[in-house]
């Protein structure tokens, strides 16, 4: 059977206010910029480490997908999820459950989740495989 998926190009959500997530993303998370256009209300991200890009923009009327703060189950990775809130909490970021130590079927990793300024939650993990 041939693949159907080869790959992951990019992530998007939706957010209500562009400029207040651009800021976050940047100035909270790290990320870097890859393209702004004011006209499409759109954004572009580099996810460190990846190829994957993550895009967000305004909800037009009637698009489907997720609304605004309804995005879970992203993974992102860390070595130390805990120092990782604590520098995004410094920043200004939000912690919405603390890193804790998870045991799982495939070993124990660490685990936390952070929102973004419309609620969208963000999972930040040690594990590797």
């Amino acid at each position: 059977m041939s693949e159907v998926i080869t790959g992951l190009h990019a992530v998007t959500i939706h957010v209500l206010d562009l400029q207040r997530s651009r800021k976050f993303y940047e100035e909270v998370l790290g990320f870097r910029e890859l393209n702004f256009d004011a006209k499409s209300s759109r954004v572009v991200f580099a996810l460190p480490g990846t190829s994957t890009l993550l895009t967000m923009h305004i909800q037009a009327p009637g698009e489907g997908g997720r609304d605004p703060g309804t995005v879970s189950g992203i993974v992102f990775r860390h070595p130390d999820p805990g120092a990782a809130c604590e520098e995004i909490r410094r920043r200004g970021g939000t912690v919405t459950v603390e890193a804790k130590p998870v045991d799982s079927p495939f070993g124990e990793f660490v685990r936390a989740v952070i929102a973004d300024p419309d609620g969208n939650e963000f999972v930040i993990s040690n594990r590797t495989d």
